[in-house]
């Protein structure tokens, strides 16, 4: 049994802590919106506390999954953060999606601080977390602090490797964006396409999926978005952040990432147009 703090119960963090406490792990928790963490200790026992400094203060690991840059640094290096409440051999783990320069900026103020860190973001969405089989991508300067964290992590994920020093993680998982962004672009577009050729394209997926078209977009994503069908899954507004960032760091390494960036531009402006809490694959909503 390992003390497990977890700090954010979004739709991805309720379930992973979840997941913890069913593992046999002490869970404590925090949320921005204390019902919040009151609903989940009701549902799965553990203990809530006011502030990520006193989760820091009694827990072993601890977790974050909150919203962006900004939240992190709050929750990590704020007054009440979680630093506040270092003490010797705690680890943080960050599972929210950041730039890769956060971080690094937290391994340092980790590193200052006498706490371990890795950088641990995941794939996999919503259904990921609730059935407890993320992928989760790494970066980790000290290769025990992540042989600790993998250990606990096994709870929620199915797969969990180490990359590379503070910062891997996060680039790999842009790697991901960056992959699924032309994926679904182009599923949009073939069944768009299926559709004004007059075709069945609920057929044409179950053919198609069985061939070298095959993906787990199309297999999860295909007929929801034949049905016009958007609420549920990964938000735009999120895979809005997360191309932003992969298109900063392309900027910085001098990768080229010519569709990400147009299909950026495509969410955006579904965002500009109220679907900014839809899934990403209402893609398909911009094409006639």
């Amino acid at each position: 049994m390992t003390r497990v703090g977890f700090c954010g119960l979004g739709v991805m963090g309720y379930p992973m802590a979840g997941h913890l406490a069913s593992a046999g792990h002490s869970v404590s928790v925090y949320n921005r919106t204390s019902a919040r963490a009151d609903a989940w200790v009701a549902e799965h026992s553990g203990t809530t506390f006011p502030t990520p400094r006193e989760v820091a203060a009694n827990s072993d690991i601890v977790m974050l999954c909150v919203g962006n840059d900004a939240d992190v640094r709050a929750v990590v290096m704020g007054p009440d953060g979680v630093l506040a409440g270092a003490h010797d051999g705690l680890i943080v783990v960050d599972h929210t999606t950041t730039s890769a320069e956060l971080a690094r900026e937290i391994s340092l103020a980790c590193s200052v601080a006498g706490v371990g860190f890795v950088d641990a973001p995941v794939s996999g969405g919503q259904a990921g977390a609730i059935n407890g089989a993320l992928t989760v991508m790494c970066g980790a300067d000290s290769v025990k602090v992540f042989a600790d964290v993998e250990a606990v992590a096994t709870a929620y994920s199915r797969s969990c490797v180490r990359l590379g020093n503070a910062g891997s993680g996060q680039l790999a998982k842009m790697v991901n964006q960056i992959c699924i962004a032309g994926i679904v672009q182009g599923l949009a577009e073939g069944l768009a396409f299926a559709t004004k050729a007059g075709l069945d394209a609920h057929a044409v997926i179950d053919v198609i999926s069985k061939g070298a078209a095959q993906s787990w977009q199309m297999e999860n994503r295909g007929h929801t978005m034949v049905d016009d069908s958007f609420d549920f899954g990964f938000a735009v507004e999120w895979m809005i952040k997360d191309l932003g960032f992969c298109v900063e760091e392309a900027q910085r390494n001098g990768a080229e990432l010519p569709v990400a960036d147009l299909v950026l531009g495509f969410y955006r402006e579904l965002y500009a147009d109220g679907a900014g809490r839809l899934d990403t694959s209402s893609l398909i909503r911009r094409l006639p």
